[in-house]
């Protein structure tokens, strides 16, 4: 279950929902984004997945691994998953030492979009060597691409296991396709209740019960210009992950040109309760720039009691001895929801009783869904990127 708390989130022009709501709509029926496909057509990927390995390894960059990792950061430590490397950046110090805790027989997943993102094809050339792998005999690599891609063909002509990624589906909005439905449930997740949790969600907002998304939608766009800063406020150290996999749906989907103007919604990734005792500051007495979407979750399923000591001159903490840590970290997120609140920030709380599969396949499609209503409603393409296409040319050239 997963409740939805809008406060100092009022809208204006009322039609602009119903403008936005037939935006996706048609996104939807004229197949320009195939996300919202996904949590029922990516149930037939489990058919065809009877892999086996103690060990997994993707090998991705952004779209290819942040969902995926997002979700496996999530659950590692709540249920017994098998042990996830993600090989993401080329940065040599810390792929020198991932590579040294990766064992041999893993299975490995290359994922790319296009077939030909530099720094994954790189690194998979590092891990060639570093492993020797003989592709004519060694056979614990799996593809995930674009149908016709470079990297398909790649697959093809060593025999390799592969994966279509749809071709309407970005990478950032890719993690309920075999991008990650297919590693995530080879590493024991759940992955039948995610999607059915991403049904659910999104059957209830094209059923008109989820109108919240809307109303919030709506706001963000009416008030670009006064808060064009969306703070995501996540309670838990295991929503690390999820918060840059959001930053990349919102930062790259959104920032965009329109003719000559730049429009776009500025993302920022906070963990509570850290970042309470840092950039909470600027968003209390700050500019008044920025909205604040508050996650959290009831239920830690996590028992740990913070012990009744008393010491000497440290008597100004004892107020919460004998309670739980996960009680305390649940205050604080609401104490300082309250205070911004007070100062007229709009904030909004999303409010999960435990982390389930199925709620963070809801999760999942909300952000999805609140991602391709703002665009519709900036009259942008929601899906493309061609200010970071810029910087790959560039690249090139220096080569």
């Amino acid at each position: 279950m997963i409740k939805f708390l809008l406060e100092n989130i009022n809208i204006k022009d009322e039609n602009l929902i119903e403008k936005a709501f037939k935006g996706v709509i048609k996104e939807k029926e004229e197949k320009i984004a195939g996300y919202y496909d996904l949590p029922f057509t990516s149930k037939e990927l489990l058919r065809d997945i009877n892999f086996d390995a103690n060990e997994i390894v993707v090998i991705g960059i952004g779209g290819s691994s942040l969902g995926t990792k997002a979700i496996y950061s999530m659950f590692k430590d709540k249920f017994k998953i098998k042990k996830m490397h993600f090989l993401e950046n080329p940065d040599p110090i810390v792929l020198s030492r991932k590579l040294q805790n990766i064992k041999r027989d893993s299975l490995f997943f290359l994922v790319s979009k296009s077939g030909k993102t530099i720094e994954t094809i790189s690194i998979f050339k590092k891990v060639v060597e570093y492993f020797g792998f003989d592709f004519k005999r060694d056979k614990n690599l799996i593809v995930i691409t674009d149908k016709n891609s470079p990297l398909e063909k790649f697959a093809k002509y060593y025999d390799l296991k592969f994966f279509n990624v749809p071709s309407n589906v970005g990478g950032r909005f890719s993690v309920l396709s075999a991008v990650g439905i297919v590693p995530l449930s080879v590493a024991g997740v759940d992955v039948s209740e995610i999607l059915s949790g991403a049904r659910e969600m999104i059957d209830g907002f094209f059923a008109r019960k989820e109108d919240h998304i809307l109303k919030k939608a709506v706001f963000l766009y009416e008030n670009r210009e006064k808060y064009n800063v969306n703070v995501l406020f996540s309670y838990g150290d295991f929503f690390e992950d999820f918060n840059k996999w959001f930053v990349q749906l919102w930062g790259e989907s959104l920032g965009k040109k329109r003719d000559e103007e730049r429009v776009g919604l500025t993302p920022v990734s906070l963990i509570g309760s850290i970042d309470q005792h840092s950039f909470l500051q600027l968003i209390m007495e700050g500019k008044k720039d920025k909205t604040v979407t508050f996650l959290k979750v009831d239920n830690f399923g996590v028992n740990l009691k913070i012990p009744d000591i008393l010491l000497p001159y440290l008597e100004d903490t004892d107020f919460v001895n004998g309670t739980y840590l996960a009680e305390l970290i649940n205050k604080e997120c609401d104490a300082t929801y309250e205070a911004l609140k007070q100062q007229k920030v709009p904030v909004d709380m999303i409010e999960m009783k435990e982390l389930t599969y199925e709620n963070v396949g809801k999760l999942i499609i909300y952000f999805e869904l609140l991602t391709s209503l703002v665009g519709v409603l900036l009259g942008i393409n929601t899906y493309n990127q061609p200010g970071v296409e810029v910087g790959k040319k560039i690249l090139r050239s220096k080569y």
